[in-house]
């Protein structure tokens, strides 16, 4: 009988714990990226790198324990959107880099303010986590700081791209245009993915209480 109980047990604490785990690792991926954008370094983008790799293992360990699991703690939808939205953030951040060596583009004002305001969208989302167990309130608000800065991070990616479209001067203006245009929709989808993530924090938080 034991063993019946233990299947039908919520892993709750497993589940939070991995999305924690991953919400950590998209912080530290945020970190590097803002150190890469401040000093364009191979070490920072050997970080990204690593942080990609270890998160995709979390996730996958994720998706183990929920196919493996018959009653889990949040809607298993809710728990496998929220995981995805998680990685899709580290995986944008790893894309940009990856974007910006092989098109060898020097890092800009606007890539930095978008880069900083990622790290405190990924920061939030994370304290969103740690409080979702035992301070649901607590995590809405985290999750409401979220969407607010991916808010700001659309106005700095608009900021961005007609900067970036002012009066075109030759054909090698236009190259780097596509370029950095290109980098910009990078980091503007993370931030979407942030705020994904952040909606389904509110959702779990409004299906709990």
């Amino acid at each position: 009988m034991e063993w019946i109980k233990r299947f039908f047990k919520p892993r709750q604490n497993n589940f939070v714990q991995l999305l924690i785990q991953q919400a950590k690792y998209a912080v530290e991926g945020m970190d590097a990226l803002e150190g890469y954008m401040k000093k364009r370094s191979p070490k920072y983008a050997e970080r990204v790198t690593t942080l990609e790799r270890e998160a995709d293992e979390v996730r996958r360990i994720l998706i183990d324990e929920l196919n493996r699991t018959f009653v889990t703690p949040m809607d298993r939808e809710d728990i496998y959107a929220l995981s995805r939205a998680i990685d899709d953030v580290l995986d944008y951040a790893y894309t940009t880099i990856g974007e910006m060596e092989l098109l060898e583009v020097e890092p800009n004002d606007y890539l930095r303010r978008m880069t900083s305001l990622l790290g405190e969208a990924a920061r939030e989302i994370l304290l969103a986590m740690q409080r979702l167990n035992h301070h649901a309130a607590v995590a809405t608000d985290h999750a409401v700081r979220a969407k607010a800065l991916e808010n700001r991070m659309e106005q700095v990616y608009r900021e961005a791209i007609a900067d970036l479209f002012h009066q075109p001067q030759d054909v090698e203006h236009i190259v780097e245009m596509l370029k950095l245009r290109e980098l910009y929709r990078h980091l503007s989808n993370a931030a979407d993915r942030g705020d994904e993530a952040a909606n389904i924090i509110s959702d779990i938080v409004v299906k709990m209480t």
